[in-house]
C-alpha cells in the first residue's frame, strides 16, 4: 500500500487529489513569453467521504485540455495552466509541509473548470516542474519504508533529471515527432461484425466418408443455397461512441467473450480478420486508414501474453527497441547524440518501471528461467513507453498476476500516460478499488452492446439509478460486471420488475441517460479541439515527418535485427553447443562408415553415397528452422506493429545472422567426415566442398523459412516439407540416374538446388581421379586372363584398359562434368537469394491472427436444441454458456429462489474426519537441507470450506500436495489419518483433488469425462447404471446440463476457462470422493463474474456435506465471506492461524488485532489486510514473527487439544467401508485397461487431421515411389532402381513417427498430471490403450500404401506369393515404426526433446543396414556387430529379396563391360569358367566380347548380402524386433512414471537413510 499520512487515514479529513497539468520545463527563464503563463496551476479536490476508502492511491495528471477559448497544442506547449481546488488553504500548507513523494502516480480529471463540480474553491499555486516530477515518478513503497535514505534521494533526484530530459517542455519544442503527434482517440457508431455461430459439430473421420452424402442431402433438403451456406454474420460491437483525451486512461470491463478483445483490437487499429467495420475511429482527427498506412507505430495494440525473446536479457531487448524507434536528429535535443538518447531513454525507463536490477537477467519462458511474471510485465511497458505511441490498447495484461502485482502494473501504466501524454485503454477481467481508482474512464460491454461508457466516478451511481444494489465491501468494477450476471446481482427491493436484464436493454437503458448525453457532448468539444490540433501538426510537418511508420531505414534496421539475432542464438548457448556437440558425434558415425574408402572401383559407389549424405544431412539440419519461424511468429507481429522494423529486414537478418553459424556447423561435420572418408586431400577440392556444402545449407534454411513464412499453419507446413523431402532425396541424381527419371517428374531435377550440389561435389572429387580396376569389377577373372583382353565394369570404361577416368565414370553414369562447377555454385547461390526474397514476401503479407470468438464444440446428436436450430438456419443462437435469456423474458430462475431446484441435487455425504499434526517436509538443497513446512496442524470436516491463504512461495500448494499424499521428493513427516487411523491405501482415489492446471482429453465431451471418472474411480460394488445416474446429478450440480455434450476442446475452439475449471472440480466429485476434496487455486486466471460462479459452486458443495480445502489467492472480500475456515501460512511454512473465520471474518480479524496488528479499516478487504499485518511478501518488514505468536497463543493450544478429541471421538466411532478400503484401484486392471482403450479410440477417432494426415502422407509418398520408379526396367540399374524404392518406403517412417508422438505423450501429460495421482488407472493401462489405438489405422494406412507403391514399381510381374509376403512384411514395418516412435517418446521429457531424437536414432538404424554402403564395403568393426543389430537390415532383405527374385537381368548398353577376347577363342569360351563361378553374361557384337555382370535379379542381391531364401529367417527376427520396440515402451514408461525412482529407492544407501529418519520422526510424533 502507499504511504499514509496520519491525518489520511481519520475519517473526518477530506483526502485532496492532486490534478496536474503538463510539467513545464523549468530551465527557462521566468520571464519568458511563452504562453500561457510560465506557474502551472494545480487544483486540490476534496473528494466525498464515500468514496474516500480508495484514496489511498493518489495519481499525478498530466495533459488535460482546457475547454472553452484555449487554443494551446499540447503537443507543442506542454505549459497548460491548471487550476487547484482546495478545501481550505490549511490542506494545502499541509501537503507542502509533506514530503512531495507522498504520491503515487495519479489520474487526470475531465475538466479544469473550477465549476465543472459543484462547491469547489479554486486557488493557484506555483509548483516547479522539479516538484512535478517528484509526484509523477514516484514509485509506490511499503508502509515499513515510507522514509527515504539520502541515497534514494540521490536516485529520485536523477530520475527527475531524467524524466525532464525525455518528456520535458525543452524536448517536445526541439522535437519534430512530438510536435506532429496523433493525441487522443474518438470512436463514433462503432459496429463489428464477425463470422461465426459460437456453435459447430464436432468433427469425426466418418465425416471422410460421410461429408459428400450430407452435402446432397442439405442440396435436396434445402436447395443449393443452404447446402453452400456460409456461417452466419455475428455482430460483435454494436454502435460505440467515445472519445478517449490525451492523458487518460480507459478501463474496459466484461465478461469473457462479451467483446473486449474486439474492441481493444479495433482501437488499437488491428482490423485483419473480421467481416465488417463500420463507423470512425480518428487518431487526432486522422481516420484509421492513413493511421495504419502512414503512422502505424502511433496507435498500438498489445496482446495479453508478454511477447519477448525468451534469450535476451532485459536490457538487450529494451535496447533493441530504443534502437529501432530512436528518432532522428531534428527531433532530439541539440547537440544529443543517437548513444546518449538511449542510455537516458534506457535508464528512465529502467527507474520508473523499477527494473534496474532485471536489466542482465534473461526475460525467460517456461523452459528458460528468467525475470518474474510481473517484471515481465513491466518490460512490456517500457517496450510500448518507447514507441510513444499516442493510441495504446492492452488486453487483459494482469492475468496471473497476483493483486500487488496486478496493482504495480497498472501504476506503471498510469505512469506512462501521465509523462508521455497518450490515451490509453486496459482491459482487467478483475480490477480492485484500489486499481478502478487509477482510471478516468470505464466502459462496460455485455454481449456486444455498450452497458456504459463514462467517467469512473459516476459509474456506480449511474447502475444503482437504475435498481442494482452495491453490497458493502464490492469493489466497483465487481459490482459493474455483476449486474449483467442472473446469479450475481443484487437488486433494490422494489426494482425486480424494472431492471435490465438482456443485452439489449442495458443498451437501451444507456443510450437514455444523462451519462450518455454527457459522453457525446464531451466528444463533440474534444472533435472541435482534434481540429485546431490537426491544422497545427500539419503546420508543423516537414518531410521527415510526413510518414512515421518507420524511424530507421532499412538498411539499418536490418543491421539493428541481425545483432540482435546474434544475441538471441547466444542467450541460449546450451543449445548451441548442444547441436554443434550432436552434428560433432554424427560426423564421426558418418565418417567412420565411410572410413578410408579406397581410390579403386570397390569404393566408387559408396565415394558417391558419402558426397550424398553429406548434402542430405546438412540440407535436413535445416528443418528444425519450420518450427522455429512459427514459434516467433507472435513476436514478429507484434514488432511489425510497433513499427520497430520491416519484417522482410528480419528475414534478411536472419539470414545474415545464419552465415557464420552454419559455416561452424559444415566446417564441424565436414572436417571430420571429408579426412575420415579420405576424400581428395587437395586444398582447392577441399574448399570447393565446404563451399559447395555451405551454399546448399544456406540456401536450404531459407528454403525452409520461406516455407514457415507462407504457411499459415506448421501442420500445413509439415505436409508440405514431407513431400518436399522426399523430392529432394530423389531427384538429386544419386538414387536414380537423370537417364532413368520418368518426363513426368525429371522437371523436379532442374528446380532441386541439392541436385546442383551433389553435381558439383561429385565432379569436383572424381574430375581428376584414376580409379584402379579390382576384382571383382575387373572382368573376366581366370588363369588365361590377360590385362589386355579384361575390362573394367565401371561405367565410362575402355576396352582393355583396367583403370578408369573419374571424369568419364561420371559422364556416362550421371551426365555430369566439371566444366558446371561454377555454374552449379552460381545457381544454388540463385535459389538461396529467390528463397530469402520468398521468405521476405511471406513474413510482409502474414497477417496477426484472425479475430472472432471462441466456439463450443457439440458431439453430434447432443447439441441442444435451440443451437441445433440456429445452425441449421445459419442464424445466431442465444448463448448457451452464458446461460443468456431471450431480451425481457423474466425466467424463474433469476427470482429470489434461484437455486432452490438445482440444490435438491444431493451428493453423496461423508462423514470421515481428515487430520494432520506435526507435519513438516524437508527437501535436499545446494548440499544442504531445507524445510518447506514446519509444524503444520489442523483438519478438515465435512461441510466446511476450508480456505488455504498465504503470500506467494508460503507453501500452500506444498501444503495442499503433502497433505493429499502427492509429494514424491524429499522427506515428509507427521501424522496424517482419517478418522483418527493411518490412510488407507485407497486415499488418493477417495479424495478428489482439482488441478490448477485443467488437463483433461480434448476431444470428450463433458459426460463421457465425468462418467470415465465414475466408473474407474467408484467402488466396483456399485452398479454402471448407478455410476452414470450419479453423474447426471453432477452435471445438474454444475449447471452444465445444456453443454453437457459439448467437446472439452482447446482455448479458443472448445469451452471457455470457468467452465473448464467446472469440469475439473465436476471429475473429482463424479469419482463421489468418500473423504474430501482438495482444490489448487481454483480461481486463477479467471474473470470475477467466473470467479464469484466457482466460489458459489463450492459453497453449494460444502453445504451438501462435502469437506473441502482449498488454495486461493487474494480473494475479494464478498468472496472471502464464503469460506468457513482458514489456514493462514507465512514463508518458510508455518502456520500463523487455523480457526473460524466468523461473520465479517471478526475470528480472524480479533485474533491479529488482539496480538498488536494495527485496527482493519471497515472499507478494508480482510484477505488483503491480513497479509498485510503479517508482512507477507514485504523484504522490509520487521514487525513481530507470527509463526512465533500462533506457536504461543491459546488459539493454537485451543486448536491441538481440539484435534485429538476429534481423533479419539472418530477412532471409536463405528469404521465405514470407507476408510477400510485397501483397494489400490477401484476397478481391476481388467476394465480399466478396456476403458482407457475404448476412450483412446473415440479421440482418435474425434481427431480426423491426424488420421487424414497420417493418410495423405503414406497415399502421396507411395504414389510418388511408384511415378518415380514407374514400371521399372530389367538393366543393372534398374535393379538398383528396385533397391532405392524399398529404401525409400523405409524413409516414411520418421515423418510418420514425428506425427504419433505428440499424440503419446499428450496422452502420458493427462495421466502424469491427473489421473496417475488419482489412482484412477494404472500406468499399463495408459501405454495399453496408447499402443493399440495406433496399430488399426497404421495397418490400414500401410495397406493403403502398399496398394499405390508395390504394383505399380517393384512389384510389377510378381507371384501373388511375393506380392502377399511382401504385405506382411509391410504390416509388421507399420507396427515396428509405431513401437519405435513411442520408445523414443516414452522416454524423452517434452515433445522437443523426441522429435530431436527421432533423427539420431533413425539415422543408426538406417545407415548400417546395407544400402548406403553395402555389406562388402562397411568397415569391419560395424559389420562385425552393428550389421546384424539393425533391424531395418532383415526388412531390407525380406523386401528386395521378394522384388527381384528371379527377375532376368538384360543390361544397358552402357552397363557393359567390353573386352576383346584372346585370338582362337570366342566370348563364351574366354568367360565360361569365370561365368559359372561369378554368374553374369556375355554376348558378342562386332568382335567385341559385352559382359553383363548379372544374370538375374538374385546375383544382383547377393552383393548385397541379400538372399531370397532367408526370407522367413528376416519375417521372425524383424517379429521380434516389434516386440522388443514394445517392451521399451513399457519398461521406458514405468521407469518415467516412478519405476526409477522406485529402484533408486531401493538401491540408493542415501534414501534408505531419509527413509529410516522419516519412519522414527513418525515413531517419535505418535509416541
Amino acid at each position: 500500500m502507499a504511504p499514509q499520512r496520519p491525518e489520511a487515514s481519520k475519517a473526518s479529513t477530506p483526502t485532496p487529489r492532486l490534478m496536474v497539468e503538463d510539467p513545464v520545463d523549468s530551465r527557462l527563464p521566468p520571464d519568458a513569453s511563452y504562453p500561457p503563463p510560465l506557474e502551472t496551476t494545480a487544483v486540490w479536490e476534496e473528494r466525498s467521504p464515500s468514496r474516500k476508502s480508495s484514496d489511498s492511491t493518489f495519481t499525478p495528471t498530466h495533459g488535460e485540455y482546457q475547454k472553452g477559448p484555449s487554443t494551446v497544442n499540447p503537443a507543442t506547449a506542454p505549459a497548460h495552466a491548471a487550476s487547484v481546488r482546495t478545501a481550505s488553504d490549511e490542506s494545502l500548507n499541509e501537503e507542502k509541509a509533506d514530503d512531495v513523494t507522498e504520491f503515487a502516480p495519479l489520474k487526470t480529471n475531465k475538466s479544469n473548470d473550477p465549476n465543472h463540480r459543484p462547491g469547489m474553491k479554486a486557488r493557484t499555486s506555483n509548483l516547479t516542474e522539479e516538484d512535478l516530477f517528484r509526484v509523477l515518478s514516484k514509485r509506490r513503497t511499503n508502509a515499513s519504508n515510507a522514509t527515504g535514505s539520502a541515497e534514494e534521494g540521490d536516485e529520485q533526484a536523477e530520475i527527475e533529471k531524467l524524466m525532464s530530459r525525455m518528456f520535458g517542455r525543452g524536448r517536445q519544442q526541439n522535437s519534430e515527432e512530438e510536435k506532429t503527434r496523433h493525441v487522443g482517440v474518438i470512436f463514433k457508431g462503432l459496429t463489428v461484425k464477425g463470422m461465426g455461430l459460437g456453435a459447430a459439430l464436432q468433427p469425426t473421420n466418418g465425416d471422410i466418408f460421410l461429408g459428400l452424402p450430407r452435402l446432397l442431402q442439405g442440396l435436396f433438403r434445402g436447395g443449393p443455397r443452404k447446402a453452400a451456406s456460409h456461417p452466419p454474420v455475428r455482430t460483435i460491437l454494436n454502435g460505440f461512441t467515445g472519445c478517449i483525451r490525451p492523458g487518460e486512461m480507459l478501463l474496459v470491463l466484461g465478461r469473457p467473450g462479451s467483446g473486449c478483445s474486439t474492441f481493444l483490437k479495433v482501437l488499437g487499429n488491428q482490423r485483419f480478420g473480421y467481416e465488417s467495420i463500420d463507423g470512425d475511429v480518428t487518431y487526432g482527427g486522422t481516420d484509421a486508414k492513413t493511421m495504419g498506412e502512414d503512422y502505424r507505430g502511433e496507435v498500438l495494440y498489445n496482446p495479453e501474453d508478454d511477447l519477448h525473446y525468451a534469450t535476451l536479457s532485459v536490457k538487450d531487448t529494451l535496447s533493441f527497441a530504443l534502437k529501432t524507434r530512436t528518432p532522428g536528429k531534428a527531433s532530439r535535443n541539440e547537440g544529443e547524440s543517437r548513444k546518449d538518447y538511449l542510455r537516458e531513454f534506457l535508464r528512465v525507463v529502467s527507474k520508473l518501471f523499477w527494473i534496474e536490477h532485471t536489466m542482465d537477467t534473461k526475460v525467460g519462458n517456461e523452459y528458460i528461467r528468467g525475470v518474474s511474471g510481473g517484471e515481465k510485465k513491466r518490460v512490456s511497458i517500457a517496450e510500448a513507453m518507447i514507441t510513444k505511441a499516442s493510441t495504446q490498447c492492452w488486453d487483459n495484461s494482469t492475468r496471473g498476476l497476483d493483486a500487488s502485482t496486478a496493482l504495480e502494473y497498472v501504476q506503471s501504466l498510469r505512469s506512462l500516460t501521465n509523462m508521455a501524454h497518450i490515451s490509453t485503454s486496459v482491459a482487467l477481467y478483475q480490477a480492485g478499488e484500489s486499481l478502478y481508482n487509477l482510471f478516468d474512464k470505464v466502459l462496460l460491454i455485455d454481449d456486444g452492446k455498450c452497458a456504459y461508457f463514462g467517467t469512473t466516478e459516476d459509474a456506480r451511481g449511474y447502475f444503482e439509478s437504475l435498481g442494482f444494489d452495491c453490497p458493502d465491501r464490492w469493489t466497483t468494477a465487481d459490482f459493474m460486471t455483476s449486474v449483467g450476471d442472473k446469479h450475481e446481482r443484487n437488486i433494490k427491493p422494489g426494482f425486480e420488475d424494472r431492471i435490465p436484464r438482456s443485452a439489449e436493454q442495458f443498451e437501451h437503458a444507456y443510450r437514455n441517460s444523462e451519462v450518455f448525453k454527457k459522453n457525446i457532448t464531451d466528444v463533440e468539444e474534444f472533435e472541435t479541439h482534434t481540429e485546431q490540433l490537426k491544422e497545427e501538426r500539419h503546420a508543423a510537418q516537414t518531410k521527415a515527418t510526413a510518414k512515421k511508420n518507420y524511424t530507421l531505414p532499412f538498411h539499418k534496421q536490418v543491421y539493428a535485427c541481425t545483432q540482435r539475432q546474434f544475441l538471441v542464438m547466444f542467450g541460449d548457448q546450451g543449445s548451441l553447443i548442444g547441436k554443434w556437440g550432436g552434428i560433432f558425434f554424427q560426423a564421426l558415425i558418418v565418417g567412420s562408415l565411410f572410413y578410408n574408402m579406397p581410390k579403386t572401383s570397390a569404393g566408387v559407389f559408396t565415394r558417391g553415397g558419402v558426397m550424398f549424405f553429406m548434402l542430405l544431412f546438412n540440407a535436413l539440419l535445416a528443418l528444425a528452422e519450420l518450427s522455429a519461424a512459427f514459434d516467433s511468429r507472435p513476436i514478429l507481429m507484434k514488432h511489425k506493429s510497433f513499427s520497430f522494423y520491416r519484417p522482410s529486414a528480419y528475414a534478411i537478418a536472419q539470414t545474415a545472422a545464419d552465415i557464420p553459424l552454419v559455416l561452424i556447423q559444415v566446417l564441424i561435420f565436414d572436417i571430420v567426415v571429408y579426412f575420415m572418408s579420405d576424400l581428395a586431400r587437395t586444398a582447392s577440392q577441399f574448399f570447393i566442398s565446404l563451399l559447395v556444402l555451405w551454399v546448399l545449407t544456406m540456401s536450404m534454411y531459407s528454403f525452409f523459412r520461406a516455407l514457415g513464412a507462407l504457411c499459415k499453419s506448421l501442420d500445413t507446413a509439415t505436409r508440405i516439407t514431407g513431400v518436399a523431402i522426399q523430392a529432394l532425396i530423389v531427384y538429386t541424381g544419386y538414387l536414380i540416374p537423370p537417364t532413368k527419371m520418368h518426363p513426368w517428374f525429371k522437371w523436379l531435377m532442374w528446380i532441386n538446388p541439392v541436385q546442383y550440389g551433389f553435381e558439383a561435389l561429385m565432379s569436383n572429387e572424381f574430375y581428376n581421379l584414376d580409379i584402379q580396376c579390382e576384382p571383382p569389377y575387373l572382368v573376366p577373372q581366370g588363369p588365361g586372363a590377360a590385362p589386355r583382353y579384361q575390362s573394367c565394369l565401371i561405367q565410362g570404361s575402355q576396352p582393355g584398359q583396367t583403370s578408369v577416368n573419374g571424369a568419364d565414370y561420371i559422364r556416362t553414369a550421371f551426365t555430369y562434368t566439371r566444366a558446371h562447377l561454377w555454374r552449379n555454385v552460381g545457381i544454388i547461390f540463385g535459389f538461396w537469394i529467390f528463397f530469402v526474397l520468398l521468405t521476405a514476401i511471406g513474413m510482409e503479407i502474414q497477417k496477426p491472427n484472425k479475430g472472432g470468438g471462441a466456439v463450443t464444440i457439440f458431439k453430434r446428436g447432443q447439441v441442444p436444441k435451440s443451437v441445433e436450430k440456429a445452425m441449421d438456419q445459419g442464424s445466431v443462437p442465444h448463448d448457451e454458456e452464458a446461460g443468456e435469456k431471450q431480451p425481457g423474458k423474466l425466467s424463474d430462475e433469476e427470482t429470489s429462489g434461484s437455486d432452490s431446484e438445482k440444490d435438491n441435487v444431493k451428493l453423496a455425504r461423508n462423514e470421515t474426519v481428515f487430520t494432520y499434526t506435526n507435519v513438516n517436509y524437508t527437501i535436499p538443497y545446494q548440499g544442504g537441507q531445507r524445510k518447506l513446512l514446519q509444524d503444520v496442524q489442523g483438519f478438515v470436516r465435512p461441510g466446511k470450506l476450508t480456505a488455504l491463504m498465504g503470500a506467494s512461495g508460503a507453501g500452500k500448494t506444498t501444503l495442499l500436495n503433502t497433505l493429499a499424499q502427492r509429494i514424491n521428493f524429499g522427506v515428509v513427516s507427521g501424522n496424517f489419518l482419517v478418522d483418527g487411523r493411518p490412510l488407507p491405501r485407497s486415499f488418493q482415489r477417495a479424495t478428489g483433488f482439482a488441478e490448477q492446471q485443467d488437463v483433461h482429453e480434448p476431444t470428450a465431451t463433458i459426460r463421457e469425462s465425468l462418467r470415465f471418472s465414475a466408473l474407474l474411480r467408484q467402488p466396483r460394488e456399485v452398479p454402471t447404471e448407478e455410476k452414470y445416474d450419479y453423474c447426471e446429478k453432477i452435471i445438474d450440480l454444475l449447471e452444465m446440463r445444456d453443454i453437457a455434450g459439448a467437446a472439452i476442446g482447446t482455448s479458443g475452439a472448445g469451452l471457455n476457462q470457468e467452465q473448464r475449471k467446472r469440469v475439473t472440480i465436476g471429475v473429482e466429485l463424479a469419482s463421489k470422493p468418500e473423504l474430501l476434496m482438495f482444490l489448487d487455486e481454483p480461481t486463477s486466471g479467471l474473470d470475477s463474474g467466473a470467479t464469484f460462479n466457482i466460489i458459489r459452486f463450492l459453497r453449494k458443495l460444502a453445504d451438501n456435506g462435502q469437506a473441502i480445502l482449498c488454495t486461493i489467492h487474494q480473494p475479494s472480500s464478498v468472496l472471502f465471506e464464503y469460506f468457513d475456515e482458514l489456514l493462514l501460512l507465512k514463508s518458510g511454512g508455518r502456520v500463523v492461524f487455523h480457526g473460524e473465520l466468523g461473520r465479517g471474518s471478526r475470528g480472524l480479524l480479533d485474533y491479529l488485532e488482539s496480538n498488536g496488528a494495527k485496527k482493519c479499516p471497515p472499507s478494508a478487504n480482510p484477505a488483503e489486510y491480513m497479509l498485510e499485518a503479517i508482512g507477507a511478501g514485504d523484504p522490509n518488514y520487521h514487525g513481530k514473527d507470527w509463526g512465533d505468536v500462533w506457536a504461543s497463543s491459546p488459539q493454537h493450544a485451543e486448536r491441538a487439544k481440539e484435534i485429538q478429541n476429534m481423533i479419539s471421538q472418530r477412532r471409536n466411532a463405528s469404521t465405514t467401508g470407507n476408510t477400510s478400503d485397501d483397494r489400490e484401484y477401484a476397478m481391476p486392471l481388467g476394465t480399466q485397461v478396456t476403458t482407457v482403450v475404448r476412450r483412446s479410440f473415440v479421440a482418435y477417432w474425434r481427431s480426423p487431421d491426424y488420421i487424414i494426415g497420417k493418410f495423405m502422407l503414406h497415399i502421396v509418398t507411395g504414389l510418388f515411389n511408384t511415378f518415380t520408379f514407374y514400371h521399372v526396367g530389367s538393366s543393372s540399374i534398374d535393379m538398383q532402381s528396385r533397391l532405392f524404392s524399398v529404401f525409400m518406403t523405409l524413409t516414411i517412417s520418421p515423418p510418420l513417427i514425428q506425427q504419433l508422438q505428440p499424440k503419446f505423450l499428450q496422452f502420458r501429460a493427462i495421466y502424469e498430471s491427473r489421473e496417475a495421482n488419482s489412482k484412477i488407472y494404472s500406468w499399463v493401462a495408459f501405454v495399453t490403450g496408447a499402443i493399440l489405438v495406433e496399430l488399426p489405422y497404421s495397418i490400414v494406412a500401410g495397406s493403403i500404401y502398399f496398394c499405390c507403391w508395390w504394383f505399380g514399381a517393384p512389384g510389377r510381374g510378381r507371384t501373388s506369393f511375393e506380392s502377399g509376403y511382401t504385405w506382411m512384411l509391410l504390416m509388421l514395418f507399420e507396427i515396428y515404426y509405431v513401437g519405435f516412435g513411442q520408445a523414443i517418446a516414452s522416454f524423452a521429457p517434452n515433445e522437443l526433446l523426441a522429435s530431436i531424437l527421432v533423427p539420431m536414432f533413425f539415422l543408426f538404424v538406417v545407415s548400417f543396414c546395407g544400402v548406403v554402403v553395402p555389406f562388402a564395403g562397411l568397415p569391419h568393426f560395424w559389420q562385425s556387430w552393428m550389421y546384424y543389430l539393425t533391424p531395418f537390415r532383415y526388412l531390407l532383405e525380406g523386401f528386395f529379396g521378394a522384388a527381384v527374385h528371379d527377375v532376368p537381368v538384360v543390361c544397358d548398353s552402357s552397363e557393359f563391360a567390353r573386352f576383346s577376347p584372346p585370338p582362337g577363342q570366342t566370348c563364351q569360351q574366354y568367360t565360361q569358367a569365370f561365368i559359372q563361378q561369378a554368374g553374369g553374361y556375355v554376348q558378342q557384337r562386332g568382335g567385341m566380347c559385352e559382359f553383363c555382370q548379372y544374370a538375374n535379379g538374385d546375383e544382383f542381391a547377393a552383393g548385397f548380402n541379400v538372399y531370397y531364401s532367408k526370407k522367413w529367417l528376416d519375417y521372425g527376427v524383424f517379429f521380434a524386433y516389434c516386440i522388443f520396440n514394445f517392451v521399451v515402451v513399457y519398461t521406458c514408461s514405468w521407469l518415467y512414471l516412478g519405476g526409477a525412482k522406485k529402484l533408486r529407492k531401493r538401491f540408493s544407501p542415501s534414501a534408505r537413510k531419509q527413509q529410516k529418519a522419516g519412519q522414527q520422526g513418525n515413531t517419535a510424533d505418535s509416541a
